[in-house]
This record gives structure tokens, C-alpha cells and sequence, in this order.
């Protein structure tokens, strides 16, 4: 059987698939330009995929396999989140501080019309002790 011709990605590159299993890759360019051309056909096939079926796929993940569908939500949001102080107050000119201050205290109107308080006192409650080290065996 002769050889299928290879489909060219630019960049020097170009693959041709054999079987689902087995994908040739012929390199002409850099490692970079490689991944980036190999990259940008995955994610075109990828969006050309979830247009044709990517809502029938994600209902019937979810009800077929909740725990699959949820695991992806989860991977999609980040696992930490940066937040950075940008000077705060000090930063800001007397205008933005009292157009803050007016927002706050119709937040915390809002708030008030609806909020329910919890009477209640704090509990001391003791701690356990902290747990043994483990000693060498002999």
C-alpha cells in the first residue's frame, strides 16, 4: 500500500494519519514551530468538533456521568488566584474614595432590608493535642 499524502501545516511541517493509533509526524522546522502548527490544527479540529457537537456532548455527559462532568468544570477553574494590592486608599484621589464610600453604604442598605441576624456567643472549645512523633524502630 502507498504511502497517503501528507497534509502540510506550514512551517516546514507536515503529518500524514495512518491509523487512529499512529500518527507520522514529518519535521522540517524548529521544536517550536512543530508544537505551534501541531497545536493550532488540534485546536482548530478541536472548535470545528464542539461546533458540530459540543452541547449534545456536554448535556449527555451530565447526565449520563455527573461525576465526569463535574471533574471538567473543575479543572477549568484555577487551581490558585493572584491577587495583588495596588495601593488601596492611599492611592485613590478624594473623588474615588467618596464614590466608594457611596457605594458602600448602598450595598450595605441593600443588605440591611434583607439580612438576618444571628444572636449567639462565641465558644471557647479546646484543642487535641498535637499527635505523637513517631519514634525509630530498633
Amino acid at each position: 500500500m502507498a504511502n497517503p499524502p501528507l497534509l502540510s501545516l506550514g512551517h516546514g511541517v507536515s503529518f500524514c494519519r495512518f491509523s487512529r493509533t499512529n500518527l507520522r509526524v514529518e519535521v522540517g522546522g524548529s521544536p517550536e514551530a512543530t508544537r505551534r502548527a501541531f497545536n493550532k490544527r488540534f485546536l482548530l479540529d478541536l472548535a470545528e468538533d464542539w461546533q458540530q457537537h459540543g452541547r449534545e456532548v456536554f448535556k449527555r455527559v451530565r447526565r449520563e456521568s455527573p461525576a465526569t462532568y463535574l471533574k471538567v468544570c473543575a479543572m477549568l477553574v484555577p487551581r490558585e488566584m493572584k491577587v495583588e494590592n495596588s495601593g488601596g486608599v492611599k492611592a485613590m484621589t478624594d473623588e474615588q474614595i467618596e464614590e466608594a464610600i457611596a457605594a458602600i453604604k448602598v450595598l450595605a442598605a441593600r443588605a440591611g432590608e434583607t439580612a438576618q441576624v444571628i444572636e449567639g456567643e462565641a465558644e471557647v472549645v479546646p484543642s487535641l493535642p498535637a499527635p505523637a512523633r513517631p519514634t525509630k524502630a530498633s
